[in-house]
């Protein structure tokens, strides 16, 4: 069974691979998030100060609940080493009824 309009957020943000265990730590440890896949290997290209760049990054794949993704981009963009960090917030449409109610239990203080 499945619940619409979760009121939960699934949040990607890419950083330099010797931060991603930090980064991800922190904002569960602060309980700001359920969950985070912390995802190697991943080669981003993208425009930056007019030339085109090729980095090796991790990706983090970040759950938590809608009501704490203020404090969450605040805190990231506070830890991350990037000057223009990516943190994007995704809107879940619908998902498991159990796996939503765990994300809003274990991220809430």
């Amino acid at each position: 069974m499945s619940e619409t309009n979760p009121d939960v957020r699934v949040v990607l943000c890419t950083c330099p691979p010797d931060h991603a265990d930090r980064i991800a730590r922190t904002v569960l440890e602060e309980r700001l998030v359920a969950c985070v896949n912390v995802v190697s290997g991943v080669k981003s290209l993208y425009w930056w100060k007019g030339e085109i760049q090729d980095d090796s990054e991790t990706l983090l794949v970040i759950k938590t609940p809608s009501a704490q993704y203020a404090k969450l981009e605040q805190r990231l963009l506070e830890i991350h080493p990037y000057q223009v960090p990516e943190v994007l917030s995704l809107e879940v449409v619908d998902g498991s009824r159990s796996y939503i109610s765990w994300v809003r239990e274990a991220a809430t203080c």
